[in-house]
């Protein structure tokens, strides 16, 4: 991986990218992809294996690694196959009674049609390491580990960063565009003097991976890749980090110091009984519900947890993050190829944000009930208390916590109510007798020969013609004289017309991140108005004809 020096950074690229966390790379990655010149700064040299953070992967952000050409690399290097365990389980203990139990979680079950990947668990670090070969991979794709960002400052034409080494040297890289994808503590976002608003919860949270050899072999519920312990002397939330001796553990209500203190106890209240234990890491934290007030700032940009903080119940902030920079990724691409216009950066905030405020809001909702909250008498009781204790706790957990685990409304059922790129306004977001609007993610299929319809979408945009008849002269020729890059896809009769359906139309445009971006059965009267629309180049009702060619 190539390491920059202050002294070894480049004086100039298209884009930099403050943090090469998974969402800094993940730009980086669609940027590369798309020939654009980028430097990764992030401070640390090594992705660490003792903080895991995010476990969760998922249905979409396992598109996206599809698209990039690495799902199969990381579920390669996944410690828990998808087939080990697609379960979560609610216990008194690892050894204890069960409570409850959700299945096909996560989106890790197939679904038939409705999406070519499933989601993956894996801890953050395999995630952070399969990203950063494949930058390395896609050269120039530079990364300056030991580097940080100090200061950012632009004009109308570039933005002008300051980067200092772990030796405390500074050199001044220029961009045309910077993205800051630098965490909660952003220098980014505090140089374009955003802010975040919202708050946080009142509860502190202990969180800690541990080895425990054996422990395993003790679990009373099977293999799951969540379980929730319900008694007074542990209410927590375990998982597997790999199939060996590995563990994940948050403490709920736990500060700081009485975790750092009561560690192993925790752990021997959470397994049911004391077992060999050694604590390798712990991250004491509490929930933020907080987003910037603004995510853009001229020619400066922010993804990820940079912009956003949500409550990690449900496993969708780093994936928002990842959604973040594919939006953002693609957009600058087309402006820095010469087909997208100033629209088309517009769009990132006006489509984001709306996802981002979601995403808050679900996992705030999903934080109401954890362990905490399931606490109750008799739970291990072996008499008809007991019995009646558990029965009351699982109908509440199935009322409360469904939504958390069976959330693919929200991961893939997320639509664009309106952007400046989009040539109608959705009203009320929502599609008209289950059909597909503009906005909405294209409906996936595998076609009859098993390929997937996302693997024949192109770099740019995509006009899927379905029907033998039906014409894309005029989409052609006007994306032609825009310099738009449009691929034209005729599927097979008996997959055209099932498409055709799921869309209520014959013709769609999809853009490079699998959204429909116009529906039609013919081309409009002025294809070239609609192309530059689609393009960023013109605001809807803004006729083609008044402007120059």
């Amino acid at each position: 991986m190539p390491s920059g020096e202050s002294a070894c950074l480049p004086r100039h690229v298209q884009v930099l990218v403050a943090g090469g966390g998974p969402v800094g790379l993940a730009a980086a990655v669609e940027l590369r992809l798309r020939g654009v010149d980028c430097l990764v700064v992030e401070p640390r040299r090594t992705v660490s294996r003792t903080r895991p953070r995010c476990k969760t992967l998922n249905v979409r952000t396992m598109e996206h690694l599809r698209r990039w050409g690495l799902a199969a690399r990381l579920r390669e290097r996944a410690p828990l196959p998808v087939s080990w365990s697609q379960d979560v389980v609610f216990c008194t203990s690892l050894t204890g009674r069960e409570l409850s139990r959700f299945t096909g979680v996560l989106g890790l079950a197939p679904e038939g049609d409705r999406f070519p990947e499933t989601g993956q668990q894996a801890p953050q670090y395999v995630l952070e390491e399969v990203l950063r070969e494949a930058v390395q991979e896609l050269a120039p794709g530079r990364v300056a580990l030991g580097s940080k960002v100090v200061g950012v400052r632009q004009d109308d034409d570039l933005v002008t960063v300051t980067v200092e080494d772990g030796a405390g040297a500074r050199a001044v890289v220029t961009a045309e565009y910077v993205i800051g994808c630098d965490g909660p503590r952003s220098v980014v976002r505090e140089e374009i003097g955003s802010r975040y608003t919202g708050g946080e919860a009142l509860r502190p949270n202990f969180g800690m991976v541990f080895q425990s050899p054996g422990l395993r072999k003790h679990v009373a519920h099977g293999p799951a890749v969540q379980y929730w312990v319900v008694n007074a002397a542990a209410p927590a939330l375990i998982g597997p980090l790999d199939q060996g001796d590995r563990w994940w553990a948050i403490a709920f209500g736990v500060d700081r110091e009485t975790g750092e203190r009561t560690a192993r106890q925790l752990i021997d209240a959470v397994a049911g009984h004391p077992v060999e234990a050694t604590v390798l890491s712990t991250d004491p934290w509490t929930a933020r519900m907080q987003i910037v007030d603004r995510m853009r700032h001229g020619r400066v940009f922010l993804a990820g947890d940079a912009a956003h903080l949500n409550p990690p119940f449900g496993g969708h902030g780093l994936n928002t993050g990842i959604g973040d920079a594919v939006d953002l990724g693609w957009k600058l691409a087309a402006v820095l190829g010469g087909w997208g216009g100033p629209e088309m950066l517009d769009s990132y905030e006006s489509e984001r944000r709306p996802v981002q405020e979601r995403v808050i809001r679900e996992a705030t909702a999903n934080m109401r009930v954890l362990s905490t909250e399931l606490l109750a008498d008799n739970l291990d009781a072996d008499d008809e208390a007991g019995a009646q204790a558990r029965k009351a706790a699982d109908l509440r957990i199935q009322q409360t916590k469904k939504a958390e685990f069976h959330s693919l409304d929200l991961v893939i059922g997320l639509r664009i109510a309106a952007s400046p790129i989009l040539p109608v306004e959705r009203e009320g977001g929502e599609g008209t007798e289950g059909l597909a609007l503009a906005g909405d993610r294209l409906p996936h299929m595998f076609l009859e020969d098993g390929r997937s319809l996302y693997d024949l979408l192109g770099a740019g945009l995509t006009l899927l013609a379905l029907g033998p008849d039906v014409s894309v002269t005029a989409m052609e020729e006007a994306a032609h004289r825009r310099g738009v890059p449009l691929t034209v896809v005729r599927l097979p009769d008996q997959s055209a017309t099932r498409q055709a359906e799921l869309l209520g139309a014959h013709l769609a445009v999809v853009r490079p991140d699998q959204m429909v971006a116009w529906l039609g059965d013919e081309a409009p009267e002025d294809a070239l108005a609609l192309v530059e629309i689609l393009s960023g180049r013109a605001r809807r009702g803004e006729p083609a004809a008044t402007r120059s060619s």
